[in-house]
């Protein structure tokens, strides 16, 4: 496992290994103590292609989230909206799959969101916090602001995430 660092404070990239035989493959996802952090709540989704989620995040409880892809290809995005950062406002994107094992901790303060680009897609994440329905909070997935390229020509949104405010509204 490396960890490797961001433009971001606090936001890293970590390759994981990926060991092979004639019965398939092991891999590690996620060990705490090289992290330094508990990750108690844990969940999946499935999604198809061209799918968008996002952009999410906790107003009140904060989550770290720890994002892996077991089956599949993600544009993974996150936004910085951590108020007095140097970063703020500003998106980083990476690709995780399960081919090139590379998962993302995402610190407490982004919104974080993603697109499905294999046919279907298996996400792991893995959370600092417990998820609180009423702490819930999004920003639109299409803000121009932002400047997000997300490569997919005809996304599936969700009802709640078209309706999301634009970043102009969360500052």
């Amino acid at each position: 496992m490396k960890i490797l660092k961001t433009p971001f404070k606090d936001l890293l990239v970590i390759k994981n290994e990926k060991f092979k035989d004639n019965r398939g493959y092991f891999r590690e996802i996620l060990v705490e103590k090289k992290l330094k952090k508990k990750f108690p709540f844990n969940v999946v989704s499935i999604s198809k292609k061209n799918v968008i989620r996002g952009l999410h995040y906790q107003k009140k409880k904060p989550q770290g989230k720890y994002i892996s892809v077991i089956q599949g290809k993600i544009l993974d995005v996150v936004v910085d909206i951590r108020k007095n950062s140097k970063t703020f406002g500003k998106h980083y994107s990476i690709i995780l799959s399960n081919e090139n094992c590379t998962s993302i901790y995402i610190p407490p303060g982004f919104a974080h969101g993603f697109a499905c680009l294999g046919k279907i897609n298996t996400v792991i994440y893995s959370c600092t916090n417990y998820r609180d329905k009423d702490s819930e909070q999004g920003i639109l997935w299409n803000d121009k602001s932002l400047k997000i390229k997300w490569s997919i020509k005809k996304p599936i949104i969700s009802k709640k995430d078209k309706l999301n405010p634009k970043f102009k509204d969360f500052v």
